[in-house]
């Protein structure tokens, strides 16, 4: 049962568990972009986002199975973890896949560090649950890296690619405080029913939209899907929603300052990008913002 009260362990308090789960969704998720964009070369955005997050929830729910933990949602459980994922998973994922159709990697993870604005404004009309001075502080800080990011030379994006990371990142915002707020399996199970129930909704938008494999995917693309699966998708994004539930929501979507940082210095190295005074100042600003934030945790 998820609960609209935000949890009270301070930055001093956080266990290895947590910390743990911390540095998995920084870096993996900021891996992730460049995943994407490798599986995007042979694969649909929409039916290899399906296929992810089915194969990891299969296999999340089979491990649960064998250890005898797997919880079974009621009815009104189930059509809450596919309001979940079909939110995060599919709006959210989905969206990202077909934006980096037409932009690149980076700004991608650009636009989707504008989560923690859209999930405080959230978790403020739903939750009621404002940040504290801190907590606007960094959140401030981490929008200014933001547009620090979006004025580096070569991002090139065309307006619909724009719109849609930023729709991306509003529905997986919603998503994430709706999780906190509906009544859902305990523990793991939710994020299996949750990753299951969102690969066959965003599955459904594929087929709706007549989208097809017209080439065998490259061994690349496969490596890369296979990261996303295993990466992104069963150990990061449990993580992700271990965070949710344990810690408060600007501490667990600060993810979306440093996956940026995280995407362009993954540019740096494998593409040979040039890291450009906008993108040192945006490191900065974020880095400072993420501080702030868990300052703020602090004093909650």
């Amino acid at each position: 049962m998820s609960s609209s009260a935000e949890p009270t362990a301070t930055f001093k308090n956080f266990s290895a568990l947590v910390i743990a789960c911390l540095v998995i969704v920084y870096l993996v998720w900021g891996s992730t972009y460049l995943a994407i964009a490798l599986v995007l070369e042979t694969m649909p955005p929409l039916l290899q986002t399906s296929a992810r997050f089915l194969a990891a929830g299969v296999v999340l729910i089979a491990f649960l199975a064998i250890r005898g933990t797997l919880v079974i949602p009621s009815l009104r459980q189930l059509f809450n973890c596919t309001l979940v994922g079909g939110s995060m998973l599919g709006l959210g994922v989905g969206g990202i896949a077909i934006a980096e159709q037409t932009i690149s990697s980076g700004l991608a993870s650009v636009g989707i560090a504008t989560v923690p604005i859209w999930a405080v404004i959230f978790s403020g009309l739903f939750a009621r649950q404002w940040p504290n001075n801190w907590e606007w502080l960094g959140l401030c800080l981490g929008f200014a890296g933001v547009i620090l990011l979006n004025m580096q030379s070569g991002f090139g994006a065309t307006g619909w690619g724009a719109l849609i990371i930023v729709m991306a990142a509003l529905f997986w915002s919603l998503g994430s405080v709706a999780s906190k707020l509906l009544s859902l399996p305990a523990g793991p199970s939710a994020y299996a029913f949750e990753m299951l129930m969102g690969g066959l909704a965003i599955g459904i938008i594929g087929l709706a939209v007549n989208e097809s494999f017209t080439v065998f995917p490259s061994m690349r693309s496969l490596g890369a899907w296979l990261f996303l699966v295993v990466g992104g998708s069963l150990f990061a994004y449990s993580a992700y929603m271990y965070l949710l539930q344990t810690v408060r929501t600007s501490v667990a979507t600060s993810y979306a300052f440093i996956t940026p940082v995280v995407a362009i210095l993954l540019g740096v190295y494998f593409l040979e990008e040039t890291l450009d005074a906008y993108s040192f100042g945006a490191m900065v600003c974020v880095i400072a913002g993420v501080l702030c934030i868990f300052r703020g945790r602090e004093e909650g």
